[in-house]
């Protein structure tokens, strides 16, 4: 979907609710709620702001949508991608990096990425831009293989392989506290790349992961040790 120009800025001092309010609640109906939830009246509403006020900033319904499309792009496919293209010493470093995004929802929002899911349902539009976005990722995490040596087909499986375990581990909202799923850090690292991690990288990334969840750096669980 191309996104349309945005309207003009309500003249200052006259403010109630900028931009950003307006598509950081749309996000959050979207993803509480489903797309069809996604209307300028109720929006308005909640806002406390007049109908009228929302085409200060978008031309339309469908703009505020292509929006919500656009900072999906830009937040979930963007940070698997970055963290993909990172330079890692190691492939073992190199897939820890990828799972700085399933550690840190301010980086990948998996309640959003499945809202965009669920609204593909309903258009293809949206589905192609899903389609899109898995193969850029996918696309990204198989190019980190193949830096570290690994063969065509192979990189391409594993790529697969760690990206879909990832995407429906969150589809069956499987819940586990961050001490369990980081008890299998090693554990993960070895069958998603065939080799082991070493201390010091599966230490940095545990850190990272209880950092990211408001917890002490130095936690009292950390990785188990082989």
């Amino acid at each position: 979907m191309s996104r349309s120009a945005p309207a003009k800025t309500p003249p200052s001092g006259n403010v109630k609710a900028t931009k950003a309010d307006w598509i950081a609640l749309a996000r959050s109906v979207l993803i509480a709620e489903g797309v069809e939830s996604v209307r300028i009246l109720s929006l308005s509403e909640k806002l406390k702001v007049s109908r009228s006020s929302f085409y200060w900033y978008f031309a339309s319904h469908q703009d505020l949508l292509e929006h919500l499309l656009s900072h999906w792009r830009d937040t979930n496919t963007r940070a698997i991608v970055e963290r993909a293209r990172r330079e890692a010493p190691t492939i073992a470093r190199g897939v820890l990096n990828v799972f700085e995004c399933w550690a840190d929802e301010g980086l990948f929002s998996p309640r959003l990425d499945f809202a965009i899911r669920e609204w593909a349902r309903r258009s293809e539009a949206v589905r192609r831009e899903i389609d899109a976005a898995d193969r850029e990722r996918l696309e990204a995490i198989r190019d980190l293989f193949l830096r570290h040596g690994y063969l065509a087909d192979e990189a391409f499986i594993r790529a697969r392989v760690l990206y879909y375990m990832q995407i429906g581990y969150y589809v069956l909202d499987v819940k586990e506290p961050l001490a369990t799923k980081l008890h299998y850090a090693r554990e993960y690292i070895r069958s998603f790349t065939g080799v082991e991690a070493t201390e010091e990288e599966l230490e940095a990334f545990c850190a990272f992961a209880w950092d990211a969840a408001a917890r002490p750096t130095k936690a009292p669980i950390k990785c188990r040790r082989g």
